[in-house]
């Protein structure tokens, strides 16, 4: 999944939900070639902080990696992207106050959002270390953001299930209110990454 300036790539099972690996970080394009900084890598740490470059092929539906097998096809373009766009969390609100978060602290919750899909991933750049994801489908109608779940690191039965939650853009920040996956109640708060 691409979003302006930052990517994220994942293998899981779609029959069970299997979670198999992700990487990401972020991404430029200059001519015909991509690089891509290291951010998170669940199988091989030891890549986070590396820059990567490769020729590309970009065509309308699809990105073909040169000198590879590897061809990326576009599930979406964007639309209809009430949400699209990588997000860092920011803050919670907690017994009505609001607790605020660095972004440029090395201990990173990000989200990225196509236009119809989704995916979290929890992580730290100094220690390298890969926290945990999830991802699948989302929707936002009527003030209501739903995830639908198809993968999530931590526990594989969570594949399935649908998340409803509440959500508002105050001030360019997504506020997103409901129950988590473990049924606790959440108020996030979401910036755009920069």
């Amino acid at each position: 999944m691409f979003a302006d300036g930052f990517q994220v790539l994942t293998t899981y099972n779609a029959t069970t939900g299997e979670f198999i690996n992700t990487n990401g970080g972020s991404w430029k394009l200059e001519g015909d070639v991509m690089t891509e900084k290291v951010e998170f890598n669940s199988d091989d740490p030891v890549n986070i902080g590396n820059e990567h470059s490769f020729k590309v092929d970009i065509s309308e539906n699809e990105i073909k990696i040169a000198d590879s097998n590897e061809v990326f096809k576009r599930i979406d373009d964007g639309s209809p992207g009430n949400l699209q766009g990588a997000w860092l969390m920011s803050g919670r609100v907690r017994d009505g106050k609001t607790q605020s978060r660095d972004t440029n602290r090395p201990r990173k919750t990000m989200k990225i959002l196509s236009g119809t899909r989704f995916q979290w991933i929890a992580y730290n750049t100094e220690t390298k270390e890969f926290k945990g994801t999830g991802g699948g489908t989302y929707t936002t109608i009527d003030g209501n953001y739903t995830e639908n779940i198809e993968f999530f690191s931590r526990d594989n039965s969570k594949a399935g299930l649908s998340l409803k939650f509440n959500y508002t853009l105050i001030d360019g920040n997504w506020h997103h209110k409901g129950l988590s996956s473990k049924g606790d109640p959440i108020h996030e708060i979401w910036s755009l990454r920069k």
